[in-house]
C-alpha cells in the first residue's frame, strides 16, 4: 500500500512539472529539468521568502484553474 502511495505520489509531482509548461519549455530535456530544480531548491535556501511566494502563487494558479473549469 506504502508503495502505491509513493508512486501516486510521484507521478502527481510529475504532472505539476507538464503542468507549469516546465517540459515544454525544457523540450523534454531531463538534465535540464534537473538543474532548474537543483537551481530552485538553491534560491530557496538562500531567500527565506521563496517558498512563501512560490506557494501563493501556485495557490492562485490553483484557485484560478478551479474556477475556470465551474
Amino acid at each position: 500500500m506504502q508503495r502505491r502511495e509513493r508512486t501516486r505520489h510521484l507521478i502527481e509531482l510529475g504532472g505539476l512539472v507538464q503542468k507549469a509548461g516546465l517540459v515544454d519549455l525544457a523540450d523534454d530535456d531531463r538534465a535540464t529539468l534537473y538543474g532548474a530544480m537543483l537551481d530552485l531548491a538553491a534560491r530557496a535556501r538562500e531567500d527565506g521568502n521563496a517558498l512563501a511566494l512560490w506557494k501563493r502563487r501556485g495557490k492562485r494558479a490553483f484557485d484560478a484553474e478551479g474556477n475556470a473549469h465551474d
